[in-house]
């Protein structure tokens, strides 16, 4: 695997102009650095604000940086930039299209601006209609199309002319769950199959779970941590004991005298435990009698590393 993007040091800056009171300065991403390799899945994960979206901007040249160096390919994006996005392309749930275009023509359009050759181009445009399941939906003006149709054009779009780097923000975000099963294996076949790199950021967990090989974590503009994602979820040490109980209320009683912290909802008990101490666990549940017909223990996964995350934010704040 090689490099084939490479972000370094890399700072955006704003100055908020007010005239009742002093300028004051937000910095939304604070001297980052990262590596894209070739064939690479990687996410982006963070809460609202952290530097996300704006880093995305900055790496499709839309915003300049303060500071700091973005190269594709080898080459700088701020004197390349042409050429550069000729093999980047960019989809988002939020993305706005043409409304006066009909969805054919949103795509036909674009297959133009990356110079595809018509007759390829079209026949691109026919493999995409139809897998992403928006054939009836060719004439149709943009305008009148939902939420879930609009996230499907905008994927179809930035598939069509086989990028080398595809950006995807929330791609799955107004997604019904069937059809975004089928987008994230399209995604992972599209990578194994034509080598496409990508970026994505996401709040579904396990999507970024199933599709990245790594993920680097945003928090208040600064990337916290970086590592394939069952290395973050390693770093937390609490797994649930699940049981479906007999008894609820000597369950009720045994857990609130584990002084562990738990969730009983109808007969189901969920208890927080350190992965070492199940054994023990196990052991003073039999002890106290509690009866059970079916027992699970659930590892952390991502969002049991986002929440820990988000607890220590609001501990400093």
């Amino acid at each position: 695997m090689n490099t084939i993007l490479s972000v370094r040091n890399l700072k955006k800056t704003f100055t908020t102009n007010h005239w009742f009171k002093t300028n004051t300065v937000f910095t939304a991403v604070n001297d980052i650095s990262f590596d894209l390799q070739s064939g690479e899945i990687l996410g982006i994960l963070g809460a609202n604000g952290a530097g996300k979206t704006t880093t995305i901007q900055m790496l499709l040249g839309l915003l300049t940086p303060t500071s700091g160096e973005i190269n594709y390919f080898g080459k700088s994006l701020a004197r390349h930039r042409s050429e550069i996005m000729q093999q980047v392309t960019f989809a988002s749930a939020y993305l706005k299209l043409p409304e006066a275009l009909t969805t054919y023509e949103v795509l036909n359009f674009y297959g133009k601006i990356y110079s595809m050759p018509a007759t390829v181009r079209h026949e691109q445009i026919e493999n995409n209609l139809k897998f992403f399941e928006i054939e009836n939906l060719r004439d149709k003006k943009t305008r009148t199309l939902s939420a879930g149709q609009l996230s499907r054009l905008t994927l179809a779009k930035a598939f069509l002319p086989k990028p080398r780097i595809v950006l995807l923000d929330e791609p799955t975000a107004a997604l019904d769950p069937d059809i975004a099963v089928n987008i994230r294996a399209f995604i992972a076949k599209e990578r194994r199959t034509s080598g496409t790199s990508i970026i994505l950021t996401s709040h579904n967990m396990a999507e970024v779970e199933e599709l990245c090989d790594r993920a680097i974590v945003f928090k208040q503009g600064k990337i916290i941590a970086s590592a394939r994602p069952h290395e973050l979820t390693a770093t937390i040490k609490i797994s649930h004991l699940q049981l479906v109980v007999t008894d609820v209320e000597k369950a009720q009683q045994f857990a609130q005298q584990s002084g562990l912290q738990h969730k009983l909802e109808g007969n189901l008990l969920d208890i927080e435990v350190g992965e070492s101490h199940i054994p023990e666990l196990l052991t003073s549940i039999m002890h106290a009698g509690v009866k059970y017909t079916e027992i699970s223990i659930e590892k952390p996964t991502l969002e049991d590393y986002f929440l820990s995350i988000a607890n220590q934010m609001e501990k400093q704040s």
